[in-house]
Formats: structure tokens, sequence, C-alpha cells
């Protein structure tokens, strides 16, 4: 499938070529709500875990054909998201090309992206990652799984997978807030412990990625 060809050609490329980027999506939420976080992941990565990835991320949606440039794509948001047909088939066919997509709910959205991902994935349940899995083991350890970077509800929070050949293609974050960690300091006045575990979260997520 060229579609595949492309994307198999962007995970090989050297790093220095490498782009991600953040998903557009229709239906009324927020998607742009975080406009510093992937930024600073980017920037973060690039110090601290020998990725080169372009500083300016992307913004795709998810029926371009765009989508098969980027090795990982973010979603993000407070409301609504719809998927229409053509934009659930080309995201299923990114995601079976080796893509991967990461949810991030900043909170209002898990009623929404809970639909939407079982429309792409009909016949595939989200699964809880446990906490032994590799993308919460290097290059920084979290042992007990996914950190809390903001209360909300007070729940604990918890990431979700969908599998694909035991490969995890795509990632939602709930009761976390990573996005929210990864903004300028002075966006949400996080401390620097804080921040830096989301930052850290982040770069293991980039990691898996790149070399899984």
């Amino acid at each position: 499938m060229r579609q595949l060809f492309y994307l198999l050609l962007i995970l090989s490329t050297p790093l220095f070529s490498q782009e991600i980027a953040l998903v557009k999506y229709s239906g009324g939420g927020d998607w742009y709500a975080n406009p510093t976080s992937l930024p600073n992941l980017i920037k973060y990565c690039n110090a601290n875990i020998n990725t080169r990835i372009k500083a300016k991320p992307a913004t795709v949606e998810p029926g371009s054909p765009d989508l098969f440039s980027y090795p990982y794509i973010h979603l993000t948001g407070h409301g609504n998201v719809v998927f229409n047909d053509a934009e659930v088939s080309n995201l299923k066919n990114y995601l079976l090309a080796g893509g991967f997509l990461h949810i991030d709910d900043n909170y209002g959205m898990d009623q929404y992206i809970r639909k939407e991902i079982k429309k792409v994935f009909p016949n595939n349940d989200l699964v809880e990652i446990p906490a032994n899995h590799a993308i919460f083991q290097k290059p920084y350890s979290f042992p007990t799984g996914l950190p809390k970077i903001h209360e909300h509800d007070g729940k604990r929070p918890q990431a979700f997978g969908i599998f694909i050949e035991s490969k995890l293609v795509l990632l939602y974050t709930y009761e976390c807030d990573l996005g929210d960690g990864w903004e300028d300091s002075e966006v949400n006045n996080d401390p620097v412990a804080v921040r830096e575990k989301a930052l850290k979260m982040g770069a293991n997520i980039i990691s898996y990625i790149f070399n899984n």
C-alpha cells in the first residue's frame, strides 16, 4: 500500500527530518486548546532524549492524506469530537500502517471521544495499559503508570490503548492532563516538579513511537 510505504519512509528517515502534528477535528471541541504544549514537548525531547523533531508542530485534519507524513499525531480539547466516514477510514488506515494517535482528554472530552474511537476500531476495545508496559519504563521510570498532572474530579489517571497485533497504536490519557503539564509555566502555574513529570511522560511516549 502506497500510504504504508510513505509512513515507513518517514519512520526510517534521519531524525532531523521528523515532524509531529496536532489534529484539527470537527464537532465543536477546542482542538487548539493547548497551543504551547507540543512545542514545549518537542523542545524537551530534542534536549533530553536525542530526537531532532522540527520545532513547530504541523496541524493536520483526520481525513487528510498528509496524516501519513507524521509518525505521531496528538488530539486534545475539552468538548465534542466528530469523525465523518472518510476521516474514520483514513485514521484507521493510518494507524494500521504504523502511525500513532495520542488522545489527551483536557477534561470534558471523554464522553465524546470514546464513541469516535469505537467508530475507528469497532471490534477493538480500549484496554487499560498496565504500569509495567514499556511506555512507562524508559527513558524515564513511572513505576505506578500514568502520572497525575491536574486533579479535576479527583479520579486516578488512566492510560488506555488500542493494540493491533500486540503493538500500541492509539493511546488515550484520561484524568491526567499531560498537555496542560507541557504548556508554558505561566499558563497553569504548575510547580516545576509537576511540569517535569508531564514532560518526562511525554518523552516516554515519543521514545516509544520512535523505537517500536
